[in-house]
């Protein structure tokens, strides 16, 4: 099936965004896993939020962005989110998503039927629809990034951070900064970036406009409304988030208030 797949003109597409701030995503891949990839303009140094799934080179694709020291952050550990992670030499992350990265550095395959059994196949099928993720296909890739790719050999390589980061921390660009707030609930160590004067928020995972997934091993719902109180009470004009597109303060209130309505 997927050697019929076309190939991509180009594998990621971008959008600026005010303050300079450009977005990145991976269009090919599938919804559950097309992460937000953001690059932030500093005077000193850049800053890069979450790297995609990695099936194409994320520094290569932002190497005419990348003039300067660059700090990568991943907002958590899972697989779409780190892909690209390894490419960088200043990785940081939560405490609580190092301990986890292992399990998600193995081979995420890009065709389901990498997972194996029938079975397996069968029970993530069902937990994408229950989620709000409906797989077509067994592939999580709609085209190939170049004529020969095989996505039997896709892996996530290893990119242990080289520091990590938590509630309080600061992460300094050199004209601007962005304090690092801990909010757990969809994993342990989620973590946002708050840059307080121009109340933009990169929220990561924890909030985004499409289906919540707090049903992982790693998730903590008692956390998740936490999470979604502290949210609500932030001065916050524009989220950028892990998945789907940005948004202002009267959709964030709507988005929270419809979690709490769920998990009173």
């Amino acid at each position: 099936m997927w050697k019929s797949l076309p190939v991509a003109e180009r594998w990621y597409e971008r959008q600026s965004h005010a303050n300079g701030i450009t977005q990145l995503l991976e269009p090919h891949v599938h919804e559950l896993g097309r992460c937000n990839i953001w690059h932030v303009r500093g005077r000193d140094r850049d800053l890069i939020v979450d790297t995609g799934v990695g099936v194409v080179s994320l520094s290569a694709e932002l190497a005419d962005l990348l003039d300067r020291p660059a700090v990568c952050i991943a907002t958590h550990s899972h697989f779409d989110h780190v892909g690209c992670f390894h490419e960088f030499d200043d990785r940081r992350i939560h405490p609580l998503e190092a301990a986890d990265m292992d399990p998600y550095m193995q081979n995420f395959p890009l065709l389901l039927s990498e997972h194996g059994d029938a079975s397996t196949i069968e029970w993530l099928t069902s937990w994408l629809e229950e989620n709000g993720y409906p797989l077509d296909t067994e592939l999580f890739i709609d085209a190939l990034p170049y004529a020969d790719y095989d996505p039997r050999g896709f892996q996530i390589n290893p990119g242990p951070p080289t520091s990590t980061i938590d509630e309080g921390d600061v992460i300094d660009l050199g004209d601007r900064t962005f304090e690092v707030i801990h909010l757990p609930g969809h994993s342990r160590g989620s973590i946002g970036l708050w840059e307080a004067e121009t109340k933009t928020l990169f929220s990561g995972d924890a909030i985004y406009d499409g289906p919540l997934i707090d049903s992982l091993e790693e998730s903590d719902r008692p956390a998740y409304v936490q999470t979604m109180r502290r949210l609500r009470a932030m001065p916050v004009d524009i989220v950028h988030a892990g998945h789907d597109p940005s948004f202002g303060r009267e959709r964030l209130i709507a988005l929270v208030d419809a979690y709490l309505a769920e998990h009173r």
